[in-house]
């Protein structure tokens, strides 16, 4: 094709026929709020569809004879509006066309356009990310270079999929957010303790501030039961001593001692105890 008709190609806006765009089958999105859809199926009925999808054009050719015998889409950006546009019941939609691309970008276009749009839930996004490090060989680094994260945000995403199926469930539907996945992969060597707190989260609605702070517990409880008799009984004669909960960390023969307090009224009476306060002089 001459390169300046493909030039305008691509700047121009085609209105497609419906029926002739097949999905994106790399389309990283699985679930689509259908409240939603059908609010934008009544705005396209009203204004019409103001932002083109971007599809792909493939020519069908008869066997053996190079007869163009019909022209067919596929959809990179924009399931959307293509979803509420079918149920809008509009025969045409505004496209933009692109030269056909491979399957590596054909998920590297729908990912970014989900994300710069934040349509994608946080399982959706760790599994086009796991999809673009198994199947087309991208280091974590490079996932985060194509879709502008940090290779800290992409490999705490992925993480979501070492999650129990109940648990990345839940985060799909929104019944529990990415901010409670962290305490949940706190506890992800202990799958008891991490079932109870993920039972915990949702029965008590626990805030994710409440979720971390119960998860730190029950990794103190673990700890604290790991301790030798001897350091065990220490530990409880400083608690109360104290009137508080304390925590000892051993590494061989070093180690840490955590001392909690909930007010400055609590500190001031700690500090107190262990360093009574010097007597007034005249």
């Amino acid at each position: 094709m001459d390169q300046n008709i493909q030039e305008k190609r691509k700047e121009s806006v085609f209105w497609i026929e419906l029926e002739k765009i097949k999905p994106n089958p790399f389309q990283p999105r699985r679930e689509f709020d259908e409240a939603a859809l059908k609010e934008l199926a009544e705005s396209i009925r009203e204004y019409g569809v103001l932002q083109p999808v971007v599809v792909t054009r493939k020519e069908i050719s008869g066997a053996g004879t190079g007869q163009v015998l019909s022209v067919e889409y596929e959809l990179l950006a924009g399931e959307r509006r293509l979803r509420a546009a079918r149920m809008a019941g509009i025969p045409h939609i505004p496209a933009v066309i692109r030269e056909e691309t491979n399957d590596k970008a054909k998920l590297e276009i729908a990912l970014i356009e989900n994300l710069q749009r934040e349509d994608l839930n946080p399982l959706d996004r760790a599994l086009a990310f796991k999809k673009l490090v198994d199947e087309f060989g991208m280091l974590q680094r490079e996932v985060a270079a194509r879709v502008g994260k940090s290779r800290e945000v992409v490999a705490n995403t992925l993480r979501l999929l070492t999650l129990p199926e109940e648990m990345r469930q839940g985060v799909a539907v929104g019944a529990i957010t990415e901010g409670h996945t962290r305490p949940l992969l706190m506890l992800a060597s202990h799958p008891e303790d991490q079932k109870n707190l993920y039972t915990k989260i949702m029965a008590d609605k626990l805030s994710v501030r409440d979720a971390e702070l119960a998860a730190r517990n029950i990794a103190k409880d673990r700890a604290r039961a790991a301790l030798d008799p001897e350091t065990r009984m220490l530990q409880e004669r400083m608690e109360n001593a104290l009137g508080t909960r304390v925590n000892i960390e051993r590494r061989g023969l070093k180690g840490k001692i955590s001392i909690e307090f909930f007010s400055e009224e609590e500190l001031k009476s700690i500090s107190e105890r262990i360093v009574p306060p010097m007597a007034m002089t005249a």
